[in-house]
């Protein structure tokens, strides 16, 4: 069963239940989530500070593509390109406060292109 980190930053929006969806790289060894398994929702974890935030059965895992194309951030959930409405709702779905905050992040933590799993447990 998978288990996910959040960072400070997004625990108490899981532990609410504000934030019902992660995106994630693709494991290395590729034993990705799948729907229908449950999600253990941590902070810390691998710390003395391990806090476990919740547990959730997965709804949906959908491959992500966050590229930039120019100026322009595209974001690719399946086989649907996101529209710019789209694109906030999934942003702050996933924690941020826009769309903007969310690229930012993702370049700074991960770089783009960023190929990934959109997990949702609460739709």
């Amino acid at each position: 069963m998978p288990a996910f980190n959040f960072q400070k930053r997004f625990a108490p929006k899981v532990e609410s239940g504000e934030k019902g969806q992660t995106i994630r790289s693709y494991r290395k060894d590729c034993r990705n989530p799948r729907a229908g398994q449950t999600a253990y929702l941590y902070f810390g974890m691998r710390t003395k500070s391990c806090r476990k935030l919740g547990e959730s059965l997965i709804k949906s895992v959908d491959p992500i593509a966050i590229k930039r194309n120019g100026y322009m951030v595209n974001i690719i959930v399946g086989a649907k390109e996101l529209n710019y409405r789209e694109k906030e709702t999934l942003s702050k779905a996933d924690g941020f406060e826009n769309f903007d905050e969310m690229v930012a992040w993702f370049e700074k933590t991960h770089g783009l292109p960023f190929y990934g799993l959109l997990i949702k447990w609460r739709e």
